[in-house]
């Protein structure tokens, strides 16, 4: 980037973009009709609670709006794709930012540059774009694809203490790639939540991919599904280990999707660390495309 844009961004005129006479405060999907900019956001989620958490916490939505604010003297609308947990990274999160349609003519790729010259170092807006309809960051995501990595080994670099969970011993790959397998497709996913308060609504879920790949000391485990309840991959991902532990036989996956009563269950909730989320589908082509890869592994099964 030049310092020449740079500086042309971080000199923004708010009065001439943002003039005071428009009611910028109501921009919603109602009534005002608005002009929508989707980002694409990526971020280290370490020093964040979240997307979204307590008030007053340093969350990755209050600092985008922190930022909007300093830019235009407001904050528009903002929703995401996904509401990440505390600790939990991403390079793919979707989020859009509404504005009124008076602004029409703001230029997406000014907003972004201005954006991440008020971002700090572990928020980075990757994308702007402005669609051609008024696609909803969340309602509209057809899927989600999730990466987890674990790292094995007496020790631990610390480059990558932030961004993997460390398992100090060797793990059974075969015997997690079996149970990964079994994960995949429409299944009830109860077992693979942790309870919050409130009623538990469907917890019906489609896994388009579960697979666990090892390269020298790094295990990644891919997730790709239509959605994900309350910590499913973290749970997924405990499973797996425990499984890989030899804990636990592979053969518990399908005890577990059918909620059958076993003495014992896999417990663990994988660390926050080691997940991020990876990439945020909004085509109908890619569902129709995973629903047809799901109908080939049953017909091959």
């Amino acid at each position: 980037m030049s310092n020449v844009l740079l500086a042309k961004c971080k000199r923004i005129d708010k009065s001439a973009i943002f003039p005071s006479s428009i009611p910028l405060t109501h921009a919603t999907d109602g009534d005002v009709k608005t002009r929508r900019l989707l980002l694409t956001i990526a971020y280290d989620g370490t020093d964040f609670e979240g997307w979204q958490g307590r008030p007053g916490a340093r969350t990755v939505r209050s600092v985008l709006a922190q930022a909007c604010s300093d830019l235009w003297d407001f904050s528009p609308i903002i929703e995401s794709s996904s509401r990440t947990d505390s600790g939990v990274h991403a390079r793919g999160l979707v989020a859009h930012l509404d504005f009124p349609q008076q602004l029409a003519h703001i230029d997406h790729r000014h907003v972004m540059l201005a954006l991440n010259a008020r971002l700090p170092r572990d928020l980075r807006i990757m994308k702007c774009q402005a669609p051609r309809t008024l696609r909803h960051a969340r309602f509209d995501a057809t899927s989600k694809e999730y990466r987890y990595h674990l790292h094995l080994g007496a020790v631990m670099p610390p480059h990558l203490a932030r961004e993997a969970w460390h398992i100090p011993q060797s793990l059974n790959l075969p015997a997690m790639q079996s149970a990964a397998a079994q994960l995949i497709g429409q299944h009830d996913f109860r077992a693979f939540t942790v309870k919050r308060r409130g009623t538990l609504g469907s917890s019906t879920r489609t896994l388009y991919e579960c697979r666990v790949q090892q390269r020298g000391t790094t295990i990644t485990i891919h997730l790709h599904g239509d959605g994900f309840l309350y910590k499913m991959c973290r749970k997924i991902v405990g499973t797996l280990v425990q499984i890989g532990q030899e804990k636990f036989p592979p053969s518990i996956i399908p005890a577990m999707l059918t909620q059958t009563p076993l003495p014992t269950l896999p417990h663990l909730v994988a660390p926050a660390q080691g997940l991020t989320l990876w990439r945020v589908h909004y085509t109908e082509s890619e569902k129709r495309k995973k629903n047809a890869s799901l109908k080939d592994i049953r017909h091959k099964t």
